[in-house]
């Protein structure tokens, strides 16, 4: 394990990691000693020690009038990092309140390939009780085969409805078929005007899937467009 890294992680620098370890290492020294150990300029090692101190990764006292540095014991970095996060969990509220008044604007994100199309697909599944959908399915299956049926499965167990306004294909009429079974209602348009996308709508949410040439979504976060692609999907639902 390369704790070096571990720490860097954690948000030290290379230097700050490396003179740290050197003093957990020594237990306590001066500064000239932890310089040797960390194989540094004795300067540098003594300005990146005074900013572990303000960290609380090191503490200080004094011996016959020479400053010595010690490391913090592991388990106090541990509560000095779970304090902090403890401490942004109080705060979230308040900042939950802040991203409000920002989402007031929609937001609108790009995801292109089919990995980062599942990624959208499970932001659906965590989120959503009941998911609409205007759909070509045959390319869906085309692209996403295996694992959307897989997708199908997690979507049933967590009882996530689905209504969906498909064109008229095999595939739709098969979705159709079994659709009580899987939590999906479909109702079927005729293929007069066929297109390779699927559209999916939760919440505040729209997402657009292209399956024609490279494969990309788009999902756009906003009240007042979810409403009205909802109110759009209602009306043409009840028609069909």
């Amino acid at each position: 394990m390369n704790l070096s890294k571990i720490f860097q992680a954690y948000g030290l620098t290379e230097k700050q990691a490396k003179v740290y370890l050197a003093c957990l290492e020594l237990g306590s020294a001066p500064v000239q000693k932890i310089a040797e150990k960390a194989v540094a300029p004795r300067s540098t090692v003594y300005e990146v020690l005074e900013h572990l101190v303000h960290l609380g990764f090191i503490s200080t006292f004094n011996k016959k009038k020479i400053k010595y540095f010690s490391a913090e014991d592991p388990q106090q970095i541990i509560r000095l990092a779970e304090s902090k996060v403890n401490t942004l969990k109080d705060a979230l509220p308040e900042m939950n309140a802040i991203v409000g008044k920002s989402r007031k604007r929609p937001t609108v994100r790009f995801y292109q390939g089919k990995e980062q199309m599942k990624m959208v697909l499970e932001e659906m599944l965590a989120e959503a009780d009941e998911l609409l959908s205007f759909a070509a399915p045959e390319d869906l299956f085309r692209e996403l085969g295996d694992w959307y049926l897989d997708f199908v499965k997690r979507r049933i167990k967590q009882k996530v409805s689905v209504r969906l306004i498909a064109t008229d294909s095999p595939r739709a009429r098969e979705r159709q078929k079994i659709g009580i079974g899987e939590l999906r209602t479909v109702r079927i348009v005729p293929n007069i005007f066929p297109y390779h996308s699927n559209k999916w709508l939760w919440q505040n949410k729209i997402a657009m899937f292209s399956f024609a040439g490279d494969l990309v979504c788009v999902v756009t976060e906003s009240k007042e467009l979810a409403d009205m692609e909802r109110a759009m999907f209602e009306h043409l639902w009840n028609r069909c």
